[in-house]
């Protein structure tokens, strides 16, 4: 029997999606990709009844938008709190549904998303997880435990894929934050505080690269003039800079050479240690509107894209409800108004509206148990690293949800 080329070809097609673990369908429809995922459970800490995972989720599968894993645990493991994920527990069922920035995963794509919990008797791993329906393949890995004396920290980077080069925007660009501790590297190796513009990078493709020199205790103008911000006022109520001479860090960026370039982008967070009435850090509202101008243009005249963002908030219960509890949020907002529509991340309600979402209120001051202590230092402004990272979260999908450009280059 003589096989035609378009025969041949067909036959070759049939025997290639086998191979791959496709399937086919005949007559008029095209070869489609067999659903399949796999799921990557580590145990990250582990201490005396309490324990942090990181799960790493592929879909070999086609494309999805909006997921949802499933699994059980045993008698005894509790889900406290979880980042890039809702998770939530019914008896031993387990539940995780995608965050707002994650939905989407691409064929061979990963998503990756983690939490702490709890547990009495033994912390197994669980031996099926379910994704939108499809039991996914593969053994989970032995875990990895290390004994902790604390919380759990995150993992400083996700477990995924570069984009595509058919979907990843072109160039490059660095992403440069200026602000306070909460946005700041932990500093001298210590786990608390961590800012959450450490966590910050993770969020997107190997096309950025988050440069954080944010510096824990700066007001906008210590950080911009530091040292050179004194300890006297001048009439008008304001600290004296003398010599007004820029800080190594805002030079930095501001070299023609190796510091903001076109395409870039400039995050600035200030607004918690600005409303001190002392010197050197305090700053009125006409000279934290006129430096926010100053950062905006400087910018903008090498190309960068400014942007503003509230200072976030700390954890200030009313009853069962986080409230806001920060100033210069008006001023942020007149300031983006009058340097051009500078587009401004409101960090301050969309802070209070995840600890409420988290249900870390009512809270007796104990900032060392429980969700709260799992989230914040043993204070009610700094972070942990876990709690760092769902900050960080909270920025990137505000710069999805805003349309901001940055976005297309978001994991």
């Amino acid at each position: 029997m003589r096989v035609s080329t378009r025969q041949l070809a067909a036959l070759m097609a049939t025997v290639l999606a086998t191979l791959a673990g496709g399937y086919v369908v005949t007559g008029q429809l095209a070869v489609a990709a067999a659903a399949g995922c796999r799921v990557e459970y580590r145990v990250t800490n582990q201490w005396a009844g309490g324990f942090g995972a990181d799960v790493t989720v592929t879909n070999h599968g086609d494309a999805i938008n909006g997921w949802t894993l499933t699994w059980s645990f045993a008698t005894g493991q509790n889900v406290i709190q979880a980042w890039n994920a809702t998770v939530t527990q019914s008896g031993t069922a387990v539940t995780a549904r995608n965050a707002g920035h994650n939905g989407a995963i691409g064929t061979n794509a990963t998503v990756n998303f983690g939490f702490n919990g709890s547990w009495t008797t033994t912390n197994p791993v669980p031996s099926t997880f379910t994704l939108n329906g499809t039991v996914c393949g593969g053994t989970p890995p032995t875990p990895t435990v290390s004994p902790c004396a604390g919380p759990s920290t995150p993992p400083a980077s996700p477990s995924s894929p570069p984009a595509s080069p058919s979907s990843a925007p072109p160039g490059r660009v660095t992403v440069w934050l200026a602000g306070d501790s909460t946005m700041a590297n932990p500093s001298g190796g210590a786990a608390c505080p961590a800012g959450w513009g450490g966590q910050f990078a993770p969020y997107f493709t190997s096309g950025v690269t988050v440069v954080n020199s944010a510096v824990g205790g700066r007001s906008i103008q210590t950080w911009l003039y530091d040292p050179n911000v004194t300890s006297n006022k001048n009439s008008a109520g304001e600290c004296i800079v003398s010599p007004a001479t820029y800080s190594s860090r805002w030079r930095a960026m501001l070299d023609r050479s190796t510091g903001m370039k076109a395409g870039d982008y400039l995050f600035i967070q200030f607004g918690i240690n600005d409303g001190t009435s002392t010197c050197p850090r305090h700053v009125g509202s006409a000279r934290y509107k006129e430096l926010l101008g100053v950062m905006a243009r400087a910018a903008r005249e090498r190309g960068a894209n400014p942007v503003f963002l509230t200072p976030v908030a700390a954890i200030r219960c009313d009853g069962n409800t986080a409230v806001g509890n920060r100033g210069f949020l008006t001023e942020t907002f007149d300031a983006a108004a009058a340097n051009g529509n500078v587009p401004v991340i409101d960090l301050h309600r969309l802070s209070y509206t995840l600890y409420n979402r988290l249900g870390l209120c009512p809270n007796n001051g104990d900032y060392t148990q429980g969700a709260v202590g799992a989230f914040f230092c043993n204070d009610h402004t700094h972070f942990e690293a876990a709690g760092a990272r769902q900050i960080a979260g909270v920025v990137a999908g505000a710069v999805r949800n805003q349309q901001i450009g940055l976005a297309a280059y978001l994991r």
